[in-house]
């Protein structure tokens, strides 16, 4: 196992790591066997793309989103191991009801999935042509994307976390980028509040140590995802080189899965953990 620049590892760089938690025999659609998901953001992109893998390996998942309508047609797409629940991670009055609802409906929460947040396009719709330097960049913008994305994953996590470990267990994973995503040209908030998100979960694992709930980092990796945060007029030349949301598929329902047990503190890269799960 090498070590990912500031120490974490990155496990899917490494045959050996991999095999030593059997994720090749595992498959997209390992049997989740009703395993409790809250996912949040899961309406579309990279959480609809999350939350059917899992759906489809035997998971249920609670879909939610600030849209109730759409998070109530994303649940019926999903079928009966699906239940829809408006949700704003910002406030913290919504998380405690989403919470809530999840405990009412399935009795507690094993895996909380913080994927919600908010692109470039909110700030500058035509950030992948046209860079914007930060000091354009509105108050309320900025505040808005970090809010969402960093902010929404500790509320999450403070109300969530809790109820695990007094039941026993859980896992949180938490949804960030690449580096270079981070530190490009034109990126801020989104790059920041990405930085901010991998911060935040090495002190909720550090925290976490030997204790019963485990944390992890997933990213998508590549050069890009097609999401509903990419604007709608970018150039077809770039649009062909994003990849797939289901990218994200495998390394989630793996990180919900039995296989993964005792796996903390790691961060893993979707497209890393897809190649390797085809290697004979």
């Amino acid at each position: 196992m090498r070590a990912h620049q500031g120490g974490w590892p990155l496990l899917f760089s490494d045959q050996t790591a991999m095999a030593s938690h059997d994720t090749r025999a595992l498959g997209p659609f390992t049997p989740l066997n009703g395993t409790r998901v809250l996912l949040t953001g899961a309406t579309s992109g990279l959480g609809a793309a999350m939350a059917r893998a899992l759906a489809q390996a035997g998971a249920r998942v609670m879909v939610t989103g600030r849209d109730e309508e759409r998070a109530a047609a994303a649940a019926r797409a999903l079928g009966s191991n699906a239940i829809p629940c408006p949700l704003d991670v910002r406030d913290e009055r919504s998380v405690a009801d989403c919470v809530a609802l999840a405990c009412d409906a399935w009795g507690g929460i094993d895996v909380l999935v913080n994927n919600a947040g908010i692109g470039m396009r909110t700030v500058n719709p035509r950030f992948l042509s046209e860079a914007q330097p930060f000091w354009q960049v509105s108050y309320g913008g900025f505040r808005d994307v970090l809010d969402t994305k960093v902010i929404g994953c500790f509320l999450m996590a403070r109300a969530v976390v809790p109820l695990m470990l007094r039941n026993g267990g859980g896992r949180v994973v938490n949804i960030s980028m690449n580096e270079q995503t981070m530190t490009r040209r034109g990126f801020v908030p989104y790059g920041p509040a990405g930085a901010g998100v991998e911060a935040l979960s090495r002190v909720m694992a550090a925290d976490l140590a030997g204790s019963s709930v485990a944390v992890n980092t997933l990213l998508p990796g590549g050069n890009g995802t097609l999401t509903g945060m990419v604007p709608d007029d970018v150039p077809a030349e770039i649009r062909a080189r994003l990849q797939d949301p289901a990218v994200m598929g495998p390394p989630i329902v793996w990180l919900a899965s039995s296989p993964a047990s005792g796996v903390h503190d790691q961060r893993f890269i979707a497209t890393e953990f897809n190649a390797a799960l085809a290697a004979p």
